[in-house]
């Protein structure tokens, strides 16, 4: 007679590769665990309790002492427990009708996984999965993921999305930037707690004020949201949710998030809309996308503004106080961007593309002339010093 306590195509994940961050017991009892799984698995008939206590490493005791043996009962059952909540089918029966003590095994056919077959279209989609999370906080088991399903001939060769020749998905460069805070959005989504950050919110300058200067700031604000999800869009990651402040649904750029996330209430305080589409509010709330690329030079330490946009940062011949950087950045607007790079004076040389290092060296003399007197020499023969090598870029 057989009865299963649990059947499910599962693997003691918690159970393997322990980290060296555990402490001695936790180690010792994910051992004993692997273990226990290892025996019953090997064995083609069912143990009692008292054989697998003289088989499995950890379940020593003395049989005679009714402490000791009430100690490894207890030991067990939790042990079985967790299996059972992991998803191992652990079953009880007797081999025999003359035996009198149940025993206990794991058919290894109700353990194993069934053979994965993907076909291309399947294949792909994992492949775009990993190569998502190939910058996130899950790059590591994305990657071990593909290599497990590849050796066991589960993904053979793909088409590569967007190219006409075969190719290994693994090897898809990234599409979204790693963002720090995205692990702990992510735990929000997934217990359902309110999400506390700073932001860098866009705000527009008053139209009065002088023309040289950026015509949008960053203001910090603190925003509490009840986050349902992350999306990667465009190369950069939004979280959206319900924002507490705005009584509204939001979404935020993981980018312009400038704390750390601190989850607060409990677990399961909020729903999340059963209809919601997460990228129908990525599309309506984000930014334009900027489609032009500029290439500026800047200070190998310096433009720290800058570098966080930047698509690419390419390192220049040079050391010391010589040292430059070439910064790939996209903008929307060449009048706003090139007012934006005139903010940052001789700290920023323009490249490319033409238009818009004329409109910085416009901006840069316009400077000069309002200042008085022989103060805008330095300023002006900064603008000159450019004009003259607009076609002689380093």
């Amino acid at each position: 007679m057989v009865q299963t306590l649990c059947v499910a195509c599962a693997c003691p994940q918690r159970a393997i590769g322990v980290s060296a961050t555990v402490t001695a017991v936790s180690r010792r009892r994910n051992e004993r665990l692997v273990n226990l799984v290892i025996c019953l698995l090997a064995s083609r008939r069912f143990l009692t309790a008292s054989q697998i206590a003289r088989t499995v490493p950890g379940y020593e005791h003395d049989e005679s002492d009714p402490k000791a043996h009430a100690s490894f009962q207890r030991r067990f059952e939790r042990d079985k427990s967790e299996l059972r909540e992991l998803g191992v089918p652990v079953e009880v029966g007797t081999t025999s009708i003359f035996d009198t003590e149940p025993g206990y095994r794991i058919a290894p056919g109700d353990y194993a996984l069934p053979p994965i077959e993907l076909d291309p279209a399947a294949a792909a989609a994992l492949g775009l999965a990993a190569r998502l999370w190939q910058n996130a906080s899950l790059s590591s088991a994305a990657t071990s993921g593909l290599r497990k399903l590849r050796a066991a001939g589960a993904l053979g060769e793909v088409v590569q999305p967007g190219e006409g020749v075969l190719s290994r998905t693994v090897e898809l460069a990234p599409v979204a930037r790693h963002e720090p805070t995205l692990e702990s959005f992510l735990t929000a989504a997934r217990e359902h707690r309110v999400a506390r950050f700073s932001y860098r919110q866009t705000v527009q300058r008053a139209s009065g004020e002088s023309s040289v200067t950026p015509d949008r700031d960053d203001k910090l604000v603190w925003r509490e949201l009840q986050v349902w999800g992350a999306v990667a869009w465009r190369g950069r990651w939004y979280v959206v949710g319900h924002d507490l402040h705005r009584n509204a649904p939001r979404c935020f750029r993981l980018s312009r998030v400038n704390s750390q996330v601190a989850l607060i209430g409990k677990p399961d305080s909020y729903t999340v809309p059963d209809d919601v589409d997460l990228l129908s509010h990525v599309v309506r709330f984000a930014p334009v996308e900027h489609s032009h690329l500029a290439c500026v030079r800047v200070p190998r330490h310096g433009g720290a503004g800058l570098r966080r946009y930047a698509d690419s940062v390419t390192q220049e011949p040079g050391e010391g106080a010589a040292a430059t950087d070439v910064l790939t950045l996209r903008y929307e607007r060449c009048d706003w961007f090139a007012t934006r790079l005139t903010s940052y004076g001789a700290c920023v040389t323009v490249l490319e593309p033409p238009e818009l290092r004329e409109a910085v060296i416009a901006r840069l003399r316009a400077l000069a002339d309002e200042l008085p007197g022989g103060d805008n020499r330095e300023l002006a023969g900064i603008g000159n010093e450019v004009s003259g090598s607009i076609n002689e870029p380093r």
